[in-house]
């Protein structure tokens, strides 16, 4: 009994530690993704007091930094009669919410002119300020190490490092000086026990060469003492220049050189918390080199499809919601939209036929195991249990229906491509087959005679959150594969009674997330910039309704009594474009090589943009265009140049192209987005070769589907309704 009950607390810690969420450091500066001012600052001054600034933000100095590519720079000058201040804001990052423990706050300060330094202070959450700190270096122009222990705030409630989520610079005393200059870089916090010394050589694996940017790569860092790695270019072999870091749990780097034919050489070091450098690697080289609008497109793909392959839950092999984020948690609906592009990866022999099945049967077996709910998914999953992670809210504790669409969407299609008769893929697709069976749409009415289908329920709370389905939206491919299921399916009138559906609850749905009548009928029929619109709220909504639903689902072969939805759906991605080229607000960069309004990061918050005044917050997500490839194919290839050639300084890295960018307010994401690194890669792929529609539309349980859905039309048709 007594081992019994050991094994058991064995088995209980085991579990509990691997569950453990992957603990980042809390950095509130390290490098800007832009040039010029940086977006997550702010100054102020009074009196005879002043700070240099653009747009009352701190420059960035591109000349001088700690660690490349780049400083703040705080040039100030004292009065007597008055002060001034500068605010670095830690930058909230979706998911990024689990950090190391840490002791003291760390930054490297430069001086380049004898000056009174300033006093440093903390915010906290509530915008308050704790006490000053002095900082004490007379040393000039090198870069030396200031560090102010936690313990010494002495302030309620700070206990661990999220509590602060600023560091203020303000005038340190009543007295005059001539202009002060200091540079500010690797603002974060860090644990009391200094690392130890890394004995290890890096060693570059590959390098390789694009249009405007080499990618070079190296082994995944297990070492914990390892906290960045520097990355060094040279044009003549001789002289090096540090060029960039990147985080230890990255093992590639993208850099942009923004020139064509020419070679560099490449190397690497190791730092460890104090900066501590390693030997540096032997030499790699690579060249830069012109590039057709065909191998673009599969430049894309392929950092794209990285994102679902290198950068995926190592257990499960699923997606995680976004990079950075948590590394244990993993996204239902984007791991349906990473499985096709590991479909088109594996065509495109990004990957092996072998190794491509390996990861397939990695995450059936993860998935046959995780938790379900009447068959049906949760919307997070923890990748090393399967249990469900309420990252939305506790309500959000149960099955997702439409996000578990989005999965079967690419399980269906990956079961229909492993189609060889050997016993690896004939595993998948038995695997599939039974996940896909046990998905009971029909309780997902919540009653029987119900007209809609229910996103969410939760095991505790019922349906709680209440949200019925009602299109125009990403939701299609919910109507749709529960109308196709072979053991649960809901009777094809839903499709009009539910996704359709033109009474009054309906119409109130639409018009109260549309802020419009327009639409409200399920269909439109008005005309935007010229383009009728058959079906659509407003004028069609973010792109994303366009691409979510149509990643297998050919839209070519889904006509109802309404439309053709590929003709639909070109129509709402042409008029999206047209918005964006008469940019009614303004804003920086849009017009016929910038465009697209979708779901994505944004420097206030997450929001799905869409082409109407208020819906527009200013920001293009490179998805939008490049997802919309099969629509508007010569409009998509402007984008996609425009964002590489012109924007890729600070818009592209190692899975692509980062999630948005605002040059209206100069920021630019820094992270991936499942839901949208995908629909890149596979949507580009349906626009070259229709390779998921075409495997997916061969699917007998879809053509039987479709079947009942066309059988319906004409059935309402013959009725005169």
């Amino acid at each position: 009994m007594f081992r019994s009950r050991l094994l058991i607390c064995f088995l209980f810690l085991f579990l509990f530690s691997r569950a453990q969420e992957y603990e980042y450091t809390y950095s509130i500066f390290s490098n800007s993704a832009m040039s010029g001012d940086y977006f997550f600052s702010k100054t102020s001054s009074s009196g005879n007091s002043s700070v240099k600034n653009i747009n009352g933000k701190l420059p960035v100095s591109e000349t001088l930094f700690h660690t490349p590519g780049n400083s703040l720079e705080l040039t100030y000058e004292n009065s007597k009669t008055g002060n001034w201040k500068a605010t670095i804001y830690r930058q909230e990052k979706r998911g990024l919410d689990h950090f190391a423990p840490a002791a003291f706050l760390s930054f490297w300060i430069f001086i380049t002119t004898p000056c009174e330094l300033p006093t440093v202070q903390f915010m906290l959450k509530d915008s308050s300020l704790t006490s000053t700190f002095k900082i004490n270096i007379t040393k000039r122009f090198d870069w030396q190490r200031v560090i102010i222990p936690l313990a010494s705030i002495k302030y309620p409630g700070v206990t661990q490092p999220e509590d602060i989520i600023a560091i203020v610079f303000t005038q340190r005393n009543k007295s005059e000086s001539e202009e002060n200059s200091i540079y500010i870089d690797d603002i974060e916090m860090l644990p009391a026990k200094k690392s130890e010394k890394i004995i290890e050589l890096p060693v570059i694996n590959s390098a390789t060469g694009y249009a405007k940017h080499v990618d070079i790569t190296w082994d995944r860092v297990t070492n914990k003492n390892i906290h960045l790695v520097q990355i060094y270019r040279s044009e003549d072999g001789k002289s090096y220049q540090a060029v960039g870091i990147q985080q230890n749990y990255i093992n590639r780097f993208a850099d942009f050189t923004g020139e064509t034919g020419k070679k560099y050489e490449y190397r690497i070091t190791f730092l460890d918390s104090q900066y501590r450098h390693t030997d540096l690697s032997k030499p790699v080289c690579a060249s830069t080199k012109p590039m057709t609008d065909d191998e673009l497109l599969t430049m894309v793909q392929e950092a794209c499809f990285r994102y679902y392959w290198e950068g995926a839950e190592l257990n499960s092999g699923l997606a995680r919601e976004n990079i950075a984020g948590r590394r244990n948690m993993i996204a239902t609906g984007a791991s349906g939209f990473g499985i096709m592009a590991l479909i088109v990866g594996t065509e495109r022999k990004f990957i092996t036929r072998e190794e491509s099945v390996d990861r397939f049967i990695k995450i059936v077996n993860f998935l046959e195991k995780a938790e379900t709910f009447h068959g049906v998914y949760p919307h997070f999953m923890d990748g090393t249990t399967g249990k469900v992670v309420t990252f939305f809210g506790k309500r959000d504790n149960g099955a997702d229906l439409v996000e578990t669409s989005f999965l079967l969407q690419g399980l269906l299609a990956a079961r229909q491509y492993f189609s060889r008769e050997d016993s690896r893929e004939k595993l998948i697709r038995e695997k599939i087959t039974a996940i896909w069976e046990k998905a009971e749409w029909d309780w997902f009415r919540q009653y029987p005679d119900s007209k809609f289908l229910y996103w969410h329920w939760s095991p505790d709370q019922g349906w709680i959150i209440n949200h019925n389905l009602i299109g125009w939206n990403e939701t299609m491919v919910t109507y749709l594969l529960a109308i196709a299921s072979p053991t649960y399916a809901v009777p094809a009138s839903m499709y009009y009674s539910g996704w359709a559906n033109q009474d009054s609850t309906g119409q109130k749905y639409r018009s109260n997330w549309g802020q419009t009548k327009d639409g409200s009928m399920y269909t439109n029929g008005k005309t935007y910039f010229g383009i009728k619109l058959d079906i659509g709220v407003s004028n069609g909504g973010p792109l994303f309704f366009t691409h979510y639903s149509y990643m297998a689902y050919d839209p070519h072969s889904i006509t109802d009594k309404y439309t053709n939805y590929f003709t639909n759906n070109q129509n709402i991605a042409k008029i999206n474009y047209q918005y964006c080229v008469e940019n009614p607000k303004h804003f920086k960069g849009y017009g016929e090589n910038a465009w697209g309004l979708t779901a994505s990061d944004g420097p206030f918050d997450y929001s799905a943009d869409e082409p109407v005044p208020w819906g527009d917050c200013g920001k293009i997500a490179p998805t939008g265009a490049i997802s919309s490839f099969p629509y508007t194919p010569e409009e998509s290839m402007k984008a996609l140049k425009n964002y590489y050639y012109n924007y890729g300084k600070f818009l592209w890295g190692e899975y692509g192209f980062r999630d948005a960018f605002d040059l209206t307010n100069n920021w630019c994401s820094e992270i991936y987005m499942g839901l949208n690194q995908a629909p890149m890669v596979v949507m580009i792929e349906n626009y070259r070769t229709g390779l998921l529609w075409k495997t997916f539309m061969q699917i007998p349980e879809i053509q039987n589907g479709l079947k009942k859905l066309e059988q319906e039309s004409k059935q309402i048709k013959d009725q005169g309704k």
